[in-house]
C-alpha cells in the first residue's frame, strides 16, 4: 500500500475585518471605562476622538480634482513640448465644463 499524502494546508492570512473588530471592541471597552470613571471625561474623550477623525477625513481631500496633463518623454525637447501645448485645444463636455484635450503624439518609425 502506498502511503497517503497529507493535504497541504496553506497558512491563514490575518483578516483585516477581524483586526477592525478587535479594535472596535477595545475602543468600546476603553470608552466604557472612561465613562464609568467620569461622565464628563467620557464626553470630552468622545468629542476629541470625533474631532480628530473629522480632521483626518478632511485633510485627505485633494485641493484639485483636475487630471494633470500628460507627461512628456525624457527625450522630448522644450521646443517639442511648446509645439504640443500649442496644439492642445479646449473642448466642452455635456455639462458645459471646458476640458483641455491633447492630440495623440505622432510616432516616428525609422523603417
Amino acid at each position: 500500500m502506498a502511503a497517503k499524502k497529507k493535504p497541504t494546508v496553506e497558512p491563514e492570512e490575518p483578516s483585516r475585518a477581524a483586526g477592525a473588530c478587535v479594535l472596535v471592541v477595545l475602543a468600546g471597552v476603553v470608552t466604557a471605562v472612561v465613562f464609568s470613571v467620569s461622565t464628563t471625561a467620557g464626553v470630552l474623550v468622545l468629542w476629541t476622538v470625533g474631532g480628530f477623525a473629522l480632521w483626518r477625513a478632511v485633510r485627505r481631500v485633494s485641493d484639485s480634482s483636475a487630471t494633470p496633463p500628460p507627461r512628456g518623454d525624457a527625450t522630448e525637447s522644450d521646443e517639442d513640448a511648446r509645439r504640443r501645448r500649442a496644439k492642445a485645444r479646449g473642448v466642452y463636455d455635456p455639462n458645459g465644463v471646458m476640458c483641455i484635450t491633447h492630440l495623440p503624439r505622432e510616432e516616428v518609425n525609422d523603417a
